[in-house]
Order: structure tokens, then C-alpha cells, then sequence
């Protein structure tokens, strides 16, 4: 019987969909925090519908992954994309992120994907590389009280943390004028409520301490880097903008206005942006 999970070299189960032709091309979608593959349902038909090959997992400790105490770091994080990546034997793949997957896709492709030969491209989306801490050497970042902030709300009261965030800036529902979408909302929330606690609190330092510099400057795969200039969750200003200078073959297409869950709340847009990419 075929098993939708992967058993990774630390011994974590990593729950995985693989849907389409296994013979074409592999699209393959990395989430963001703290969510799971769900919140890639918009883009995986949308590419299936096209003839690909669409797979995503759910990070360890989110979604229906294995709810560890250990691992909750970008290392491990592309250590597990590399095991699902190496149990379906998937070549040419595309490798799309969003945010901390982003940050994942990054640490993949570098140290793993492009190194075996898996990978033909890659895509950034409102992603967080190269770092989004404030340091001597990030002076545009944000400061560490921003990041202990998530912490002590996560800590706190996480379901409520988890229903302000999307209501909120995530999608730009708090926008002047913004069409907010309750069960956008909601899904989000189920999303993030799936997972362990601590590989969510954990995962704030992975997402905001792990300084890319080299992650990106060792990727020459050709890279689209997309974000949306309202982003108020990763500041365009301190990611895509440095990126792009970083990798050696990227290319950077910005969205005014667009907030950080835009592939939810653009998909109509995004969706033909990153097939043109797929296809060029």
C-alpha cells in the first residue's frame, strides 16, 4: 500500500502529497510558517490542471508531520525537502517557497538539490533570505523585540495569536478598504493549529535568525524572486531587494500592494507569473 509519509535520517515522519503524471516535471511547493502543504491548494491545481507533476510536505512538526522536540532549523528543514525530494526521485523539479519556505528552498537548493542534480529552477516568494534579524551587518533588519514579541504571543495564547495574524497584516485584511475573507482567515488558523507549538516557537528563530548570505550566493540555477511591496510580514526592503543582488542568475518581479499571503489572495495573478517562469 502506498504511504504518503517518508522517514527522514533523524527518524521523523514527513507527510508529503504527490499528485500527477509521474513522468512530468515536478513543481515542488515549500510552506510557509506556521502552516502546512495545504496552503498551497491555489497553486498545486492550478499547475496540475497544466500537466505538471505537484508535490509539497508539511514541514517537521506542522501540518501531519511528525510533532518532534528536535530539528526545528533551517539545516533540518532542508535536510527533510531533500529526503522527500530523494524518496519520489524527483529531477529538472522546480522548487517554489513562500516565506520561511523560502528560506528552506534556499538551504535546499545550496546545499542539496543543485549539488545531486534535482533542481532546474527555483522560486522566492515573499521570502525571508537573505536574513531578517537587525545585526551590525543587517542594519535594515528587524530588532530581536519584534521576534520575542511572536514568541511571548505564541507562549501566551497561541489560537488567538494564530487568528490575529491572518485577520491582520498577513494578507493586508487590515488595510484601509481591504475585502477580508473569513474563511481564508479560518484556514489559516486550522492550518497553523495542526502543528506542534514548539516546532512553531522554535521555528521564529529559524525564520528570523538564519542569515542566507551564502545559501543564495551559492545557487546558479535561475531564480524568480516575487514579493509584494505592502509585505508587512517580511519587508521587501530587507529580502527580495538583497536577494536578487545575492544569486547569480535571479530575477525579481515586485506587486504593489501586495501583501504577504498573496499567492491566496493574488492567486489569479501569481499563478500565471510563476507558470511563464516554469515554462521559460
Amino acid at each position: 500500500m502506498h504511504s504518503n509519509f517518508v522517514t527522514t535520517q533523524d527518524g521523523v515522519s514527513i507527510f508529503y502529497k504527490d499528485w500527477g503524471p509521474k513522468d512530468a516535471q515536478p513543481i515542488v511547493f515549500h510552506h510557509g510558517w506556521p502552516l502546512s502543504s495545504d496552503d498551497w491548494d491555489a497553486q498545486m491545481l492550478f499547475f496540475l490542471k497544466a500537466g505538471y507533476r505537484v508535490v509539497a510536505h508539511d514541514r517537521r512538526g506542522h501540518g501531519r508531520s511528525q510533532q518532534v522536540d528536535f530539528g526545528h532549523d533551517m539545516d533540518h528543514y532542508a535536510a527533510d525537502a531533500a529526503a522527500v525530494a530523494e524518496h519520489l526521485d524527483l529531477r529538472r523539479a522546480v522548487h517554489i517557497g513562500h516565506s520561511t519556505g523560502g528560506g528552506e528552498v534556499a538551504r535546499y537548493v545550496a546545499k542539496f538539490g543543485e549539488p545531486r542534480g534535482r533542481v532546474a529552477k527555483a522560486v522566492l516568494v515573499s521570502a525571508v533570505p537573505p536574513l531578517m534579524l537587525k545585526t551590525a551587518a543587517n542594519p535594515g533588519g528587524q530588532p530581536i523585540e519584534v521576534f520575542d514579541g511572536f514568541r511571548s504571543a505564541l507562549a501566551a495564547n497561541r489560537a488567538q495569536f494564530f487568528l490575529d495574524v491572518p485577520t491582520g497584516p498577513f494578507y493586508g485584511f487590515n488595510r484601509p478598504g481591504a475585502t477580508s475573507y473569513p474563511g481564508v482567515i479560518q484556514n489559516w488558523w486550522r492550518q497553523g493549529m495542526m502543528g506542534g507549538t514548539n516546532a512553531h516557537y522554535d521555528g521564529i528563530r529559524a525564520f528570523s535568525e538564519t542569515d542566507q548570505t551564502e545559501d543564495l550566493k551559492a545557487i546558479g540555477v535561475p531564480v524568480m524572486v516575487l514579493h509584494g511591496e505592502d509585505d508587512q510580514i517580511v519587508p521587501i526592503a530587507d529580502a527580495a531587494l538583497l536577494s536578487v543582488k545575492l544569486l547569480k542568475n535571479g530575477v525579481l518581479k515586485t506587486y504593489p500592494g501586495y501583501p504577504h499571503g498573496m499567492l491566496t489572495t493574488h492567486a489569479n495573478v501569481i499563478n500565471p507569473d510563476l507558470l511563464a517562469f516554469v515554462r521559460g
